[in-house]
């Protein structure tokens, strides 16, 4: 067994495990500059892999209370379907053009996450030209939910394109978006990149060659880090949390940007 799957299994499964993403960030590149998979089947490698892992994970954060399956359900469907569709599109899309969109919306996922926070109080009204609408919370909820709907397809798309799980989109839009705490934004993060994870697979399996020893041993070894790194996360400070997560998009966008874009 090679030292560079049990290390990048090992590393994709703590990613996960405490921030809710970062699986494919690693799991991508691994197969790609250290095990020589050719990019179109790592990609594909890359979505089963996390698939199974983030399923496994979005367990342990369901047994601490950290998924709301509400917001899961309507983001994970729609991503599904955009998944699929990316997915497709992915497998005619040149590499070099894969590769640089996913290291510029790692960037600008990395600035929402470092800003610092500002906190509001929430609106009972808003104006609409010259009336107020009565903000309740069954208007919240049906704005909200039309809104995780649409990046759900959005997200999605992106997914299947550059062969992401998606959480370093999804993890933002969630506390952004939604309101959630950190913990519960990583734990419901993960029950959606598992959905679209496993969609993002099924469009490309049948287009590329996937080796299925070398997947199912990063599996197994990722599933172990992950099992530790949700034990971890849930000891870490929110706002940690959160910076820790920008700071390693950062890094890895620019190592990508290096690596595969400007001197390939």
């Amino acid at each position: 067994m090679s030292i560079s799957i049990i290390i990048a299994g090992l590393v994709t499964g703590l990613l996960l495990g405490v921030f809710g993403s970062g699986g494919s960030i690693i799991t991508m590149p691994a197969l790609l500059y250290l095990l020589n998979v050719e990019p179109k089947s790592a990609i594909a490698m890359s979505l089963g892999i996390v698939a199974i892992t983030a399923t496994i994970t979005a367990m342990q954060h369901w047994r601490h209370g950290n998924v709301d399956l509400r917001i899961a359900v309507v983001f994970g469907l729609f991503g599904v379907i955009g998944t699929y569709f990316g997915a497709l599109v992915g497998v005619i899309t040149p590499v070099v053009i894969q590769l640089s969109v996913f290291a510029l919306v790692m960037y600008a996922a990395a600035w929402k996450m470092l800003k610092p926070s500002v906190q509001n109080k929430p609106q009972q009204y808003r104006s609409v030209g010259a009336m107020a609408v009565d903000l309740t919370a069954e208007n919240i909820d049906e704005l909200q939910y039309g809104h995780i709907a649409i990046h759900g397809i959005a997200v999605g798309v992106l997914t299947g394109i550059v062969g992401v799980g998606g959480g370093f989109l999804i993890v933002p839009a969630l506390v952004l978006l939604s309101g959630l705490s950190m913990k519960k934004a990583v734990g419901t993060s993960l029950s959606i990149v598992a959905l679209k994870s496993f969609a993002g697979f099924a469009g490309y399996a049948s287009s590329v060659t996937i080796d299925y020893q070398m997947m199912g041993i990063f599996t197994v070894i990722a599933v172990i880090g992950s099992v530790a790194g949700s034990q971890l996360g849930h000891r870490l400070p929110a706002e940690l949390l959160k910076r820790g997560f920008g700071g390693f998009l950062v890094l890895v966008a620019s190592y990508i940007i290096f690596k595969s874009v400007l001197f390939n």
